[in-house]
């Protein structure tokens, strides 16, 4: 899966990067020579840019270890890490090298960090900058954890206007509290309940609040995860005002649908929420038309007693997918039911992700690029097994589901990933 598209090739590696990329027969040597089967195809490894691994402090949820296997086992070479919920969260310079010091002798694949944006920290802005993050996360709700507060909206101006000054960006959980609060109450195991208590005009309040923020400060300004397709047409119009936005959504909004969701089926929270199947189809057209730009995990794990599943109550348990080793497969089972094509699949989730954290390296099967691939089976079928996935807590929401696409081998700079020996580097921003 090139540049060009599907073609066949023959591609050449050498000290970590694509020197050549001849046309099939050409005879390439090397040191090593390794033969797709008829059914696969090479692509480059998939970025994540929306992982959260948990470590320090909330190991028990996620490691660096766990995750980056879970990733490679998924044909993902690279992800980025959020600022919470590990403690400390990453929103100091001392707090970052902690986290790579953890994660130094860990990584199966590479790894980069965000920093976090939160009231009081923003004399720690630059220097987590200078230190190599990749922009900074915000809340405008309660975060989830108590030791990661959400800013005002004056608040994120205020941030993103410091921001602009090294053109840093400004990735926003964009829900607002207000609306929120004075939703139902989510409590106890009907999903419908749990879906009115984050309706979509809180997604839609705050996302107009962070086109706007950006729009008077110039600051470049990412929202995450969409999940209400209500605020596509602001996007757009945003984007073509000049608005320096980006947007993601995430597999579980584009496959699962609130009308299949059982009550009490607590795996399946996450906020915002999983929402109906009309809302699903628009964004896809979202994804089609170039307003969403790409597709990541948000892999958000926990313990099996977070996620409350003995009594199932939608208010109580833990919101988060797991699904970081399952992406490619998912999207692409909704996708080529839909007639999309793989090579269309793999923009999403890997050129576009990479550009939108400024790596220059990565996200493409392409000369000078990280020689960063995994070997995809499109056409093979599997059904989950949770109890096989590499991630910590065998718990998803796709336990059981029939996907398309099978990973067979993953490889990090031309070394295939064994899960026994961690060849990860921690990148920062501005690596080449």
């Amino acid at each position: 899966m090139t540049t060009a598209g599907e073609v066949p090739r023959e591609v050449g590696v050498r000290d970590g990067r694509i020197v050549a990329i001849e046309p099939l027969g050409n005879g390439l040597l090397g040191t090593e020579v390794i033969v797709l089967a008829a059914d696969e195809v090479l692509l480059p490894g998939l970025v994540d840019t929306h992982v959260h691994v948990n470590e320090p402090g909330r190991t028990q949820w996620e490691g660096f270890a766990s995750a980056t296997r879970a990733a490679a086992a998924g044909g993902v070479t690279t992800i980025i890490d959020m600022p919470l919920n590990s403690i400390p969260p990453t929103t100091t310079v001392a707090a970052l090298e902690l986290k790579r010091e953890v994660a130094r002798d860990q990584a199966f694949v590479d790894v980069g960090f965000w920093g976090g944006a939160i009231p009081g920290n923003q004399a720690d802005l630059r220097p987590l900058h200078d230190d190599g993050v990749f922009g900074f996360k915000c809340f405008l709700l309660h975060s989830g954890v108590e030791e990661f507060p959400h800013l005002e909206a004056d608040e994120m101006e205020a941030d993103m206007a410091v921001l602009k000054g090294f053109d840093s960006m400004m990735i926003v959980h964009a829900e607002d509290s207000r609306a929120i609060e004075r939703a139902p109450s989510a409590e106890g195991d009907q999903y419908q309940k749990f879906l009115r208590s984050r309706p979509r005009g809180a997604e839609n309040v705050a996302i107009a609040e962070v086109i706007e923020r950006a729009r008077w400060t110039g600051a470049r300004a990412h929202i995450l995860h969409l999940s209400s397709s209500d605020a596509l047409p602001m996007i757009a119009s945003a984007k073509r005002d000049g608005v320096r936005l980006t947007v993601e959504t995430c597999p579980h909004y584009l496959t699962l649908i609130a009308e299949e969701i059982p009550n009490g089926a607590t795996a399946y929270k996450c906020c915002p929420p999983i929402r109906e199947v009309g809302n699903r189809e628009l964004l896809w057209a979202g994804l089609l038309d170039g307003t969403i730009d790409c597709i990541v995990s948000d892999h958000s794990p926990s313990t099996l007693d977070l996620k409350d599943l003995e009594n199932g109550d939608f208010a109580v348990a833990w919101g988060g997918v797991s699904s970081l080793q399952l992406g490619l497969p998912i999207i692409w089972t909704e996708a080529r039911r839909r007639g999309v094509g793989l090579e269309q699949v793999i923009a999403w989730m890997s050129a576009r992700p990479a550009e939108l954290a400024g790596l220059s390296a990565k996200g493409k099967l392409s000369l000078g690029y990280d020689a960063d691939l995994s070997v995809f089976a499109p056409d093979e079928a599997f059904v989950v097994d949770v109890s096989r996935l590499k991630h910590k807590n065998p718990i998803t929401p796709y336990d059981r589901r029939a996907l398309s696409g099978v990973v067979r081998r993953t490889f990090l700079r031309g070394t295939e990933v064994d899960g026994r020996t961690p060849t990860g580097r921690l990148l920062r921003r501005g690596m080449v």
